[in-house]
């Protein structure tokens, strides 16, 4: 007769999948979800919220399809779990255009330029210089400033010069306001 191991009585049972409640404000509208503490800010964004706007590209952090603004800060979304931006205001690329679908002076900026080419890599892009337009530092305008604004974000199609327009261009009409 085999004996079943004796479990022990004081040790609280954990649920296979526990889930924690998270609240932020995501393109202007408060959202309440429960979620795994181990799903990843990509996965929210897109599956929970339904806005395909921000890209899953290399997963690692490198090529910066996901960026998103936390609390007014360029952040890689796959980096990022769902819980650690609980209580913040997230920005995607859908809160660029306004609501009738206008776009942005910046998304206007990319269409003039031809700053994008297949267009995977653009929302990250976008979020990272808008990160840059709103921070109130002075920016360096020069192609070797742009290029290193945009460092963080990998473009396979382009070769990065009408992008570097893109931001001169959109950064300039962002300086009149």
């Amino acid at each position: 007769m085999r004996h079943k191991p004796a479990i022990a009585p004081n040790i609280p049972s954990v649920s296979a999948d526990p889930t924690v409640e998270v609240t932020m404000t995501v393109n202007g509208q408060t959202v309440t979800r429960h979620v795994s503490p181990r799903m990843l800010l990509t996965d929210f964004i897109r599956h929970e919220l339904g806005l395909t706007g921000t890209h899953v590209g290399c997963e690692h952090g490198v090529c910066g399809a996901c960026t998103v603004l936390i609390d007014g800060r360029a952040a890689r979304a796959c980096l990022t779990f769902a819980v650690q931006a609980d209580g913040a205001e997230l920005r995607t690329i859908e809160s660029e255009a306004s609501e009738d679908g206008t776009l942005s002076e910046l998304q206007k900026a990319f269409a003039e330029c031809h700053g994008l080419q297949c267009g995977y890599c653009t929302p990250g892009f976008i979020m990272n210089i808008r990160a840059h337009l709103e921070s109130g530092e002075k920016l360096d305008l020069s192609d070797e400033g742009i290029r290193d604004m945009i460092s963080g974000n990998l473009c396979r199609c382009t070769g990065y010069k009408n992008i570097v327009a893109a931001v001169r261009k959109s950064a300039q009409h962002f300086n009149r306001k």
